[in-house]
């Protein structure tokens, strides 16, 4: 059947496949391991679709890869679940609401775009943006149990890089990370994704709460498309096949709340959008399945802005049901405030804009130093939610410039009537009576 598994020896070599499609008697093998040493002839030996997953705390502050297997020479890991890579079908009406708010040590998205325990959020961005300097900075700081972490498709020197500049100690020691590169048959990509998240969902089913931050949701899309175009799935959109679409829901939807007495999955899942399109296929379906977006802008990476989160781009779905109203206001205050300033930029650049015109764009340029700080954070600098929503409303509560002014103007002191002048006796009260004589 479809998704069982199979192993292909020839005497020399041995190498596991699964079935990923089948034309009238003719079933076709996708390997998960490179291909060096088959030929025809070889013996296909069906082995099931049961298998024994690598789960457990063993698994803690180590690096696996799409079969569990160790990557950084601690030895083996022996405990052993017997679970699918597919995961259990949760009923929607048994899964918890969203309803706590998880710190995820960044002042910018604690107090714009507040995450819900168990939301799924899509990070969009480019190449070379930062994304996974903001992903490690997420894997220390954020209110979590344990972290797992999918390495899916990205380059074999950044795996390293990611674990020991960007994780560290503080970050491994309670982190499982699945790393499958980007020169891994299409097939192992494709098994790691599904691997972490059957990971997350072994702790969640403890009672856990769990961070999932899988980078890339873009190259398990293309891993997918590899494999369908090569048994024949014509392209539809841009390239890629329908299942392609078909198969992004089915791992997303995995993430999220369990049911009652179980723990939850808080997920990141990074989405390249390539030549920083937002239109891009893969990017739009994700932004439609998922609970909320933070978009990386190339332009504010240029500057220095780090993160360099878009925060007019981006938004969070489960905030409103987060978040009290005056902590929503203040966040669109704010976003108000910098949309506004962006809109007029040129302007107050090149010196054309007067201040007195408009009010708002008064206020921006004035709090425009405190609002680029706030939006801003060190790789080493953790900031807590409190502090966060407590930075936010003094920005928003800062008098704006024009009352500022207003108040430190001199009082004009009230005019007192003049008493009136007691007139000589026997004078008239006609103007005409009034004159003086020559």
């Amino acid at each position: 059947m479809v998704g069982d598994r199979c192993q292909i020896e020839d005497g020399r070599s041995r190498l596991e496949a699964e079935v990923v499609g089948f034309d009238d008697d003719k079933v076709y093998l996708m390997p998960v391991q490179p291909m060096r040493g088959l030929r025809a002839g070889a013996t296909v030996t069906p082995l099931g679709s049961a298998s024994h997953l690598v789960m457990g705390d063993e698994l803690l502050g180590r690096v696996v890869n799409a079969f569990g297997e160790p990557l950084d020479n601690r030895g083996p890991i022996h405990q052993r679940v017997l679970a699918s890579l597919n995961g259990e079908y949760i009923n929607p009406l048994h899964r918890k609401p969203i309803s706590e708010t998880v710190d995820v040590g960044i002042k910018a998205i604690n107090g714009m775009l507040t995450v819900g325990r168990g939301q799924r959020l899509g990070l969009f961005a480019g190449s070379g943006v930062g994304k996974s300097m903001l992903l490690g900075m997420m894997t220390k700081y954020t209110d979590v149990d344990i972290c797992v972490v999918g390495l899916i498709g990205e380059r074999g020197r950044e795996v390293k890089e990611f674990i020991d500049e960007i994780l560290g100690q503080e970050g491994m020691a309670r982190s499982v990370v699945v790393a499958s590169p980007a020169d891994d048959a299409p097939l192992m990509r494709l098994r790691a994704a599904q691997y972490c998240t059957a990971i997350a969902e072994y702790f969640r089913s403890q009672g856990r709460n769990v961070l999932l931050l899988m980078d890339s949701l873009t190259r398990y899309a293309q891993a997918q498309r590899e494999i369908a175009l090569a048994v024949g799935e014509p392209p539809a959109t841009k390239g890629y096949p329908p299942s392609v679409f078909a198969k992004l829901p089915q791992l997303v939807e995995r993430a999220g709340n369990g049911a009652d007495g179980s723990g939850s999955i808080t997920a990141f899942y990074t989405v390249l959008t390539e030549g920083d399109d937002q239109q891009d296929p893969v990017a739009d379906s994700a932004r439609a399945i998922l609970d909320g977006h933070v978009v990386l802008a190339r332009r504010l990476a240029e500057q220095g802005h780090y993160p360099a989160i878009d925060i007019e781009a981006s938004i969070s779905r489960a905030m409103p049901q987060l978040v009290p109203e005056a902590h929503l206001k203040a966040a669109q205050r704010l976003k108000q405030l910098w949309a506004k300033y962006r809109s007029s930029e040129d302007l107050v650049a090149i010196g054309a804009y007067q201040a007195g015109s408009d009010a708002m764009i008064d206020e921006a340029i004035a709090k425009l130093p405190v609002i680029q700080s706030y939006l801003q954070q060190g790789l080493k600098e953790k900031v807590d939610l409190p502090t966060s929503i407590q930075s936010l409303h003094a920005i928003i509560n800062e008098p704006s410039p024009a009352a500022q002014q207003e108040a430190r103007a001199p009082q004009n002191p009230q005019r007192q009537p003049q008493a009136a002048q007691p007139r000589p006796p026997g004078q008239a009260n006609s103007p005409l009576a009034q004159k003086q004589p020559r």
